[in-house]
């Protein structure tokens, strides 16, 4: 589980939404420190706490957990490839999400 990169999903909406760590934490009733630990990955969140992050953010678990998972909605990683090679697969198709997700909002 990438928790650095779930806590960089979190940041990200709720920075865009102009909320402070506070605002999420009064929404998603947990503590403003324990926000702050979520999205630096130095603390893990219940799947229940994830899930109201989730909907309180309105975007989907599997947006905030696509770091993680190795299987996306496009299929499995190709056979074959590096590491490195998976690492940038990834990244791209990250920033790719991150953009889509970013675009359903201006429509």
């Amino acid at each position: 589980m990438d928790y650095v990169d779930l806590g960089r999903r979190i940041r990200k909406q709720r920075t865009q939404r102009g909320w402070t760590q506070e605002a999420l934490a009064e929404r998603v009733n947990v503590s403003t420190s324990f926000v702050g630990h979520v999205e630096r990955g130095t603390r893990k969140a219940s799947l229940e706490t994830l899930v109201s992050m989730a909907n309180v953010l309105d975007v989907s678990l599997d947006f905030l957990l696509s770091g993680s998972i190795n299987n996306s909605v496009i299929g499995p990683m190709p056979r074959g490839l590096s590491t490195q090679q998976r690492s940038a697969l990834k990244e791209i198709l990250s920033t790719i999400q991150d953009n889509l997700s970013e675009w359903e909002k201006d429509e």
